[in-house]
């Protein structure tokens, strides 16, 4: 066995880890399911939910999985009785205010509260009187990208944690104390009003339905759509994303968590900017110009071409001034949307192609 591996034993089962690996990273490895509401694997681990408490030999108490390193020799296991019964009573009480409506929940069926309780075979929480009303907090949809539900909050802090390290701004935190404690920007100040670039970093780390995209809502279930990967075409970062399609319409865009390289991260361009693609006015077409003079005028119209004959006009065209001007009198500017390979044949197709270096990038200044 080689020097740095730790051997340990989960569910009966022999694992083998790396110094420093979790229990919950170890099991999870292993194919050994350790359910966790405040865990993301694109996070760093906080332990704030304890609903992966699992219990090991001699130790007097239940431990965290998300935090506590595996040790050489240790004996864990994930779903004894004391650990499930800690772990139910957890969710028992994330639920004496958590409104449960998951029937009109936009996160129904995506949702890993509902999941976990479906899981413990909890219906309802024992410790919820009867007429409480789990709407202390007003909806708050005041910004135009995405609505914010507080009452469904269940405190698991990815988001801030999404802000804080993925996203590298810090415009929400914990807020108030007890029962009150709530996730907002800083005190006496709006959303709009803080750091918040409106990313939605935040939206895609939420493991409930506290935080959903304003153009998802009613537009489809998570098990009525499709998962398509494609790449941003914003700029030429190339950044990887999921759409979630219904039919042939986008209900919302999330990061690829595995995506290269953005690793899950995206802008709000990236998120919320995909309406341009159902517009009336988006060429669908190459057109030519046909002019009514010598010079242009407004009274020009346009004509449907194949991409064969646009080509092919656009590089006639070129030969045309190269001919009559020299080679210097043509330059390019490629497009900050295109992504680094294309932007690398535009300048290969100047220096080589055309012999000059009359090409620069729309972003450079």
């Amino acid at each position: 066995m080689a020097k740095n591996v730790i051997t340990a034993v989960i569910n009966g089962q022999t694992i083998t880890a790396e110094p420093g690996t979790t229990i919950m990273e170890a099991a999870r490895a292993g194919g050994i399911h350790i359910p966790s509401l405040c865990y993301h694997p694109a996070l760093e681990s906080s332990g704030a939910c304890r609903v992966c408490l699992v219990e090991a030999e001699n130790s007097p108490k239940l431990l965290p999985s998300c935090t506590t390193p595996l040790a050489e020799g240790m004996v864990v296991f994930t779903h004894s009785p004391r650990a499930l019964a800690a772990r139910k009573a957890v969710v028992e009480m994330l639920l004496i205010r958590h409104p449960l409506d998951c029937f009109s929940c936009e996160s129904n069926g995506r949702c890993e509260l509902q999941d976990l309780a479906y899981e413990l075979g909890i219906e309802s929480s024992p410790f919820r009187e009867e007429g409480d009303v789990a709407t202390e907090h007003e909806l708050d949809d005041t910004n135009p990208f995405f609505v914010r539900d507080m009452n469904k909050c269940i405190l698991c802090g990815r988001c801030v944690r999404a802000c804080d390290w993925q996203s590298g701004y810090h415009a929400i935190d914990f807020q108030n104390r007890g029962i009150h404690t709530t996730i907002n920007p800083p005190i006496g100040k709006k959303l709009e009003e803080s750091d918040c670039v409106f990313c939605g970093q935040c939206i895609q780390a939420c493991p409930v339905g506290a935080l959903v995209e304003k153009k998802a809502r009613g537009q489809g279930r998570s098990w009525e759509t499709k998962t398509v990967r494609t790449t941003c075409p914003y700029c030429g970062v190339g950044c990887q994303l999921d759409l979630h399609i219904k039919g042939d319409q986008i209900t919302r865009v999330t990061g690829t968590p595995e995506g290269m390289p953005n690793r899950g991260r995206l802008c709000v361009k990236g998120r919320f900017g995909y309406d341009f693609i159902y517009s009336e006015e988006r060429l669908t077409h190459p057109l030519i110009r046909e002019r009514k003079g010598e010079f242009r005028s407004p009274e020009d119209t346009f004509r449907k071409a194949s991409w064969d004959e646009a080509l092919d006009l656009v590089a006639s065209r070129l030969k045309e001034v190269m001919r009559t001007y020299g080679r210097n009198s043509v330059g390019g500017v490629s497009c900050a949307r295109s992504l680094n390979e294309d932007s690398y044949s535009m300048q290969k197709l100047f220096r080589f192609a055309f012999r000059n270096h009359n090409i620069d990038h729309c972003a450079r200044v």
